[in-house]
């Protein structure tokens, strides 16, 4: 950290002489990548509601560590997300209802779970407000280090499995004969997902978590030549929301999260328009 604010002592930003705001300018610069990466695979695997339904999987978790007087309740949460996406993996591959099927069953009983277990015995619900909307200023140096672990371990796994999700989520007969296990992979990025909104929600919010996990890679689609592209560009567009929100936050004094998921908001419709040139 001594480092970070070295340089950012160098930078010519008046924001950057709070403390709180470089620790949450260097998350971002951690989770931008983060979820630029999360993003191809949740889009090519045709994720992109599930990643919705695990963030209600997390707050259900938050429940259940606050209700049981739990120090730190989002591990609570990453516990639970962990065992949602497992279960929801088992039942996928054992039923013949469609993926949005069970998504939908699954979202809304975890929602349900969630809102009973925090409203119990008379509860408020205020307190739970901080992971709706999420708050990136809140981010300590200890969790900006599991942050680095955490994108540490998705790059890793993106390297290693990038290739077979993208196969499996477009030709899965020929992923099959290729001895790629179908169950095993997709558990393997359902689990990867429920980390990586679970420890992300709480600074981020389940109310814009979906966009972040499903919009850059989205904006990336509209202009990207090649596999190579697609991900480089979802990455380079979820950096420049990030830091842009953050930015405009500070100046505007609203939430960072809203910002950011609306630069990307607009970030795909200016390259929705650049596709429709490009075709045209």
């Amino acid at each position: 950290m001594s480092l970070w604010n070295t340089f950012c002592d160098w930078l010519p930003l008046g924001m950057l002489q709070w403390d709180f705001m470089r620790n949450a300018l260097l998350a971002l610069l951690l989770m931008a990548p983060l979820f630029g990466l999360v993003s191809t695979m949740v889009v090519t695997g045709r994720m992109s509601f599930f990643s919705d339904a695990l963030g209600h999987a997390a707050f259900t978790g938050i429940a259940i560590g606050s209700i049981c007087g739990v120090a730190a309740p989002t591990w609570v949460a990453v516990l639970f997300s962990v065992g949602f996406a497992l279960l929801f993996s088992f039942v996928r591959s054992r039923s013949n209802q469609t993926a949005d099927t069970l998504i939908g069953v699954f979202s809304s009983s975890a929602v349900a779970l969630g809102i009973f277990i925090a409203t119990m015995n008379g509860g408020s619900f205020t307190k739970y407000n901080r992971y709706l909307i999420g708050d990136i200023l809140s981010v300590t140096p200890k969790e900006i280090g599991l942050l680095a672990l955490v994108l540490a371990g998705v790059i890793g796994f993106w390297l290693l499995c990038s290739n077979q999700l993208a196969l499996v989520a477009i030709h899965p007969q020929l992923a099959s004969s290729r001895g790629f296990s179908i169950q095993k992979t997709q558990t393997l990025f359902t689990v990867a997902i429920a980390v990586v909104v679970t420890l992300a929600i709480s600074w981020v919010g389940l109310l814009m978590i979906n966009s972040l996990l499903v919009l850059p890679a989205a904006c990336s689609r509209n202009v990207a030549r090649n596999l190579r592209q697609y991900h480089l560009f979802s990455v380079l567009f979820a950096l420049l929301a990030s830091v842009g929100g953050l930015t405009a936050a500070y100046f505007l004094g609203c939430s960072a999260g809203a910002v950011i998921s609306l630069l990307l908001a607009l970030i795909f419709g200016i390259t929705f328009c650049l596709r429709k040139r490009k075709g045209s």
